[in-house]
């Protein structure tokens, strides 16, 4: 299937590894998505051709973006908030390996200017979600890096994380929305694997798993019971379109409210 990329689940390689395209005769998203890989002591050093951001997935490097210097260091997806560098068409960036290093990377056909950001943990609060919703079991951890909240009105992207715990649903109640999306997955264990559904069909997705997510699909997630899930998630705004808040399936809105009545068997609490 063309929107369940699935050629890596034995990893990546060395240096850049592109996993979407713009423009593909395909199930296109309109995002470039690829996979950075630089061994400790090597730098990179360009000028981004399009809208473009590094996402770090591990390791410690020096991180420059037109004047703006920071050190980015991740040992965990899962216990660490993201670090992560955005910037403009035409910027320089340069990425400067203390150790072997792994970035995400994202960039949109946008020439538009703005200046460059570099966020740190300290700027990506790690929001629990979902608390009390459906009886728990919905609580997630949403990292919102940027959106239209805090980047600048010529971004064409929105990029985040979400952490979904053993066992528990994420990006629910089921929702969708019109700008195309991809999600990419880990896990905490390689035999780690969990369920994302695109409309009525469902995939099961394993560590270093892509989705293309387009239009119409609602896509709620759910990581199998043993194993946390976690996905870096992009969404490109549309031309007079700009994404903002998803729209929820109205059949399942009602799970949102905390006081909801459900059925649970009897004797849990013994």
């Amino acid at each position: 299937m063309a929107l369940h990329l699935t050629d890596h689940r034995a990893g990546f390689g060395p240096g850049l590894t592109e996993i979407t395209r713009i423009g593909e005769a395909e199930d296109d998203t309109g995002i470039a998505f690829s996979m950075l890989r630089l061994a400790a002591g090597e730098i990179l050093d360009t000028v981004a051709g399009r809208e473009t951001a590094w996402l770090l997935m591990a390791g410690r490097a020096t991180v420059t973006a037109g004047d703006l210097t920071a050190t980015f260091a991740r040992t965990s997806l899962f216990d660490e908030s993201a670090s992560c560098v955005h910037v403009a068409a035409g910027t320089r960036v340069k990425l400067a390996c203390e150790s072997d290093c792994e970035f995400t990377v994202y960039a949109v056909a946008n020439a538009k200017p703005f200046a460059p950001r570099l966020f740190t943990p300290d700027d990506v609060p790690n929001e629990h979600r979902g608390a009390g919703q459906a009886g728990g079991a919905c609580l997630r951890f949403v990292r919102t890096i940027f959106d239209g909240a805090n980047s600048d009105a010529n971004s064409e992207m929105v990029l985040g994380e979400v952490i979904t715990l053993p066992g528990k649903w994420s990006s629910y109640p089921p929702h969708h929305h019109p700008q195309p999306e991809i999600y990419h997955y880990r896990f905490t264990d390689p035999r780690g694997f969990g369920h994302a559904e695109l409309g009525d069909a469902v995939l099961k997705v394993r560590p270093n798993d892509t989705v293309k997510i387009f239009g119409p699909n609602d896509h709620a997630q759910v990581a199998a019971p043993g194993y946390a899930m976690y996905y870096a998630w992009v969404i490109r705004h549309l031309p007079g379109n700009r994404y903002t808040v998803p729209e929820f399936t109205p059949e399942h809105r009602w799970t949102m409210d905390p006081k909801a009545a459900f059925w649970q068997p009897g004797g849990l609490a013994d």
